[in-house]
């Protein structure tokens, strides 16, 4: 095949630590530009990266030596700009949340299926070996039948000046953290589940910085999730079972060097594995590649529209 060529929209701090090293790892891409409102930051990360500085977005998206945008700019600038990259041509990889609302998600869904491209949002936990081994034992009957799943994730105050503090701009715990936790919860629970009941806290702030949510799916497994950004720090999920319980305590960031520690809680019996360690960043952008080159695009789509779907839910019940 010939070499995907990526152009990348923002210079955000997940761009230069993770997904452009994981990009310039894999054969397959090619890192043509980088694009920044600034001349300073895009010759700055250009530099870094061996590849061209761009000033302005739109004129990395009018490049005609550009098949895929990956763009990690906030929420709120989220439609604007896909619906841009679309309309030029270009496959899109994305970061969470994808969009402020439902009916946004679903703008941009159609217009990536009418034009045959791709959209896909980087949710790369999910590829991460760990949650395949946690599967693995679930089937092999080693916690008996699911009871429940609990998942949280949150971490403390972050800088007054970061984008998630700012409504404007889809910040707001929901749209990050919780978004982690409700993605989760569908990998074990499947697509159908429904948001029960919810909660959202904004501490008088003009985001919400905390909540938690009750998600049933039809067989009646349930799931139980908590989010913030004014928490002490939590990265994991739990799956209680008729017979035992796994513990998975890095469930969301394990870093590349990183070995998961998985915890079998069984009675009198505590088992922990060790989990290899692996880069769940290009583990998503080699996904990202083969949807790319067989042409699977539509249960991409789906997953977006579920997750956005729940997402509204949370939000909606919580009012």
């Amino acid at each position: 095949m010939n070499k995907l060529r990526i152009g990348v929209l923002g210079c955000a701090s997940i761009a230069k630590r993770s997904v452009i090293p994981a990009i310039k790892s894999i054969a397959e891409f090619e890192l043509v530009a980088i694009a920044s409102r600034t001349k300073e930051k895009a010759e700055d990360f250009a530099l870094e990266f061996g590849c061209d500085a761009v000033v302005g977005y739109q004129e990395l998206i009018d490049r005609k030596d550009i098949d895929v945008i990956y763009m990690p700019l906030p929420t709120g600038l989220h439609e604007e700009w896909v619906v841009k990259a679309l309309e030029a041509g270009k496959h899109i990889h994305i970061e969470k949340s994808l969009a402020m609302n439902y009916d946004s998600a679903k703008r941009m869904v159609e217009l990536a299926r009418e034009k045959g491209l791709l959209i896909m949002e980087n949710f790369m936990f999910i590829y991460h070996q760990q949650h395949q081994f946690v599967k693995g034992l679930i089937a092999q009957g080693e916690i008996g039948e699911v009871r429940c799943f609990r998942s949280s994730f949150g971490f403390p105050p972050l800088d007054n000046d970061n984008f998630r503090y700012n409504a404007a701009l889809g910040g707001g715990a929901l749209l990050d953290a919780a978004a982690y936790t409700v993605r989760v919860s569908q990998l074990f629970l499947g697509n159908d589940i429904k948001v029960e009941a919810a909660t959202l806290n904004t501490m008088n702030t003009e985001v919400d910085l905390f909540g938690g949510a009750y998600l049933k799916a039809p067989d009646g497994m349930f799931a139980e999730v908590a989010f913030g950004f004014d928490n002490f720090y939590q990265c994991n999920y739990e799956i209680w079972g008729s017979k035992g319980k796994i513990i998975v305590h890095r469930a969301f960031t394990p870093g590349i060097a990183f070995k998961p520690k998985i915890t079998l809680e069984q009675q009198g019996d505590n088992i922990n594995y060790e989990i290899g360690a692996e880069n769940h960043f290009v583990n998503i952008l080699n996904e990202f590649k083969r949807c790319v080159i067989e042409n699977d695009f539509e249960s991409k789509y789906q997953e977006i529209l579920n997750q956005s779907r729940l997402l509204q839910e949370l939000k909606d019940k919580a009012q």
